[in-house]
């Protein structure tokens, strides 16, 4: 799967982000009738983990030992990726603002630009920085994080644990050389994420209830069903499938600038599906998010050409 910094990579990463984005709006219905954090994130990995079986199954039919060799890459990425990044989220949470604490887990990009730097020498450019520079000062206005927050250096301890679970899905989405299907690496690490988060709630270390009563959505009583589908099918499903393929086509550092845009997506559901009202402040943020996700798009459209082309430019010239 060639990279591409545009076209279909850059659609697939952008509807990951708005089904991720549906995430808090599907979930803040859940939690206002009585759910716990832990209960709503449970319940979307594992079933999503269970809707995406038998397609899974399919693609791997005779072809079971790709599974097996990458199966340490899937723990990986279900253990740290998908349970640990949610775990450290909500246990950060208790301790700080979700303005601050999403800040910080959003701090997982600049960490993929430096994991690139030290493990393939891939230096950041001045575009890549400045991007960088806008997109989380976006952000911070965005999350609305100027009207004060409470610092808790636990919280904070909990909120990097997040930024490196974030930073790691992006990583291992990216994938390999002839690397696993998208639907199966998703598939895999929701089942592990899913796996670990129940064993969470079965030791009390993530506290599960979920009262089975009508929600409030779009101004309306609907069964809860109707957003656990919508965490299940929208925020999980599609979320993560098009997530590893938008990776593997941007490359994790493109696609983990492009995942910012989730916040934004986040906010703009919470209005529409809540009613949540957007300031200026936030629409103003979100401007420049999206400036800092060109600079770094545009960085890597103009980046240095690889070895491989300098050495077949002389060839090239020599072509009749």
């Amino acid at each position: 799967m060639a990279k591409s910094p545009g076209g279909a990579g850059l659609g697939l990463a952008l509807l990951s982000a708005a089904t991720f984005g549906t995430s808090g709006s599907f979930a803040g219905s859940l939690l206002a009738a009585g759910w716990t954090p832990g209960s709503a994130v449970t319940v979307r990995v594992a079933v999503a983990a269970v809707v995406l079986t038998v397609p899974a199954l399919l693609l791997l039919r005779g072809n079971l030992g790709r599974l097996r060799r990458d199966a340490g890459t899937v723990v990986v990425y279900g253990i740290t990726a998908v349970a640990g990044a949610q775990l450290c989220y909500f246990n950060a949470v208790e301790h700080l603002s979700v303005a601050v604490a999403l800040l910080l887990e959003y701090s997982g990009t600049l960490l993929v630009v430096g994991w690139l730097w030290l493990r393939q020498g891939q230096r950041p450019r001045p575009l890549t920085v400045a991007g960088a520079v806008l997109a989380v000062g976006g952000l911070a206005l965005v999350l609305d994080l100027l009207s004060g927050a409470d610092i808790d250096p636990v919280g904070v301890l909990w909120g990097m644990g997040a930024a490196v679970g974030l930073a790691t899905y992006f990583v291992l989405s990216a994938g390999s050389q002839d690397p696993l299907p998208p639907l199966v690496v998703a598939w895999g690490g929701l089942a592990v994420g899913g796996a670990v988060l129940a064993a969470a709630g079965a030791v009390g270390l993530l506290p599960l209830a979920a009262p089975r009563t009508d929600v409030v959505l779009l101004d309306r009583e609907v069964s809860w069903l109707v957003p656990v589908l919508g965490l299940v099918l929208v925020a999980a499903v599609v979320a993560y499938v098009t997530g590893v393929v938008g990776a593997r086509l941007l490359g994790a550092k493109i696609a983990s600038f492009v995942g910012l845009t989730e916040v934004l997506f986040a906010v703009l559901f919470a209005w529409l599906l809540l009613g949540q009202v957007l300031t200026a402040w936030q629409l103003a943020g979100g401007v420049l998010v999206v400036g800092g996700i060109a600079l770094v798009q545009l960085d890597e459209v103009r980046g240095p050409r690889t070895s491989s082309q300098v050495a077949a430019a002389p060839e090239a010239a020599l072509t009749p």
